[in-house]
């Protein structure tokens, strides 16, 4: 196969495209973007300049990379919007340029983004993540490996959420969640471990239990966040959970979401 441009299609002789490229009816691929080998762009779709599409990606109908961020602070600056490898951007999804100089919007490998998607400026996503239909992420946010987003989630910006969470649909996320657990809500809470999501991933139960024992003492243990975090880096120092979710801690601005209920109540992370 080689690379073919629909004839309604415009793309500018700047731009580079791999080998296996499909251009589908009247899709614009401006000057200065990058196209990696074997993607696929459905029709209408719009690759603005700076943007870099993986290998093997699919972008579905009306799709925009790198369009201009919705920021009041943007002064035009042209920076770099990276999309992975194996990436699925679904219908009317949209991938916002970044603010400031140097600065970049990112989305991992084998992502799936699905309708309506958006993903504004100076956010960052790794990989093997799943967001359903039209969730909304504000303005640096920054959304860790293997989380899965449901349904018409909004996400307030700069908010971190940890790796291996799963957010329930509708939730509105304003503080920040930490890795391995479930939230849902308006505003989001946590209410236990991704106890399926961690299975799946590989996670033993010891794993597991080893976390689940981690929150309840920060949780649960009778001292304020911040006192619990230190304790626990202070008498774990090595454990590669206890220094995953301290530093996740200490690198937000938002504070971190609260914790419903007791492990003690049911949530034995099995």
């Amino acid at each position: 196969m080689t690379t073919a441009i629909h004839p309604t299609a415009l793309v500018s002789p700047r731009a580079e495209l791999g080998r296996d490229v499909v251009v589908g009816p009247y899709s614009i691929v401006d000057e200065g973007a990058v196209i990696g080998d074997g993607t696929e762009l459905a029709a209408y779709v719009r690759v603005r300049s700076r943007s870099r599409l993986g290998r093997r990606c699919r972008l579905s109908e009306h799709v925009v990379v790198g369009g201009d961020p919705q920021d009041h602070g943007y002064r035009g600056e042209l920076n770099d919007v990276v999309i992975g490898d194996d990436v699925i951007l679904r219908e009317f999804v949209t991938v916002n340029r970044p603010v400031g100089e140097g600065a970049l919007t990112s989305v991992g490998d084998r992502c799936l983004l699905m309708e309506g998607v958006h993903v504004a400026h100076n956010v960052r996503i790794g990989d093997n993540v799943v967001i359903a239909n039209k969730v909304g992420l504000a303005g640096h946010v920054v959304v860790e490996e293997n989380v899965t987003l449901g349904g018409m989630v909004g996400v307030h910006q700069f908010v971190h959420i940890g790796r291996y969470c799963m957010i329930g649909g509708l939730s509105k996320i304003v503080k920040d969640v930490p890795p391995f657990v479930m939230a849902d809500g308006r505003p989001a809470r946590i209410y236990g471990l991704n106890r399926v999501g961690l299975r799946r991933n590989g996670f033993v139960s010891a794993d597991r239990e080893r976390i689940r024992a981690l929150y309840e003492r920060i949780y649960h243990g009778g001292l304020p966040l911040r006192e619990a975090l230190s304790r626990l880096r202070e008498e774990m120092a090595g454990d590669p959970f206890v220094e995953e979710i301290v530093a996740f801690a200490a690198s937000g601005s938002r504070g971190l979401a609260p914790w419903v209920r007791s492990f003690r109540e049911g949530d034995h992370g099995d």
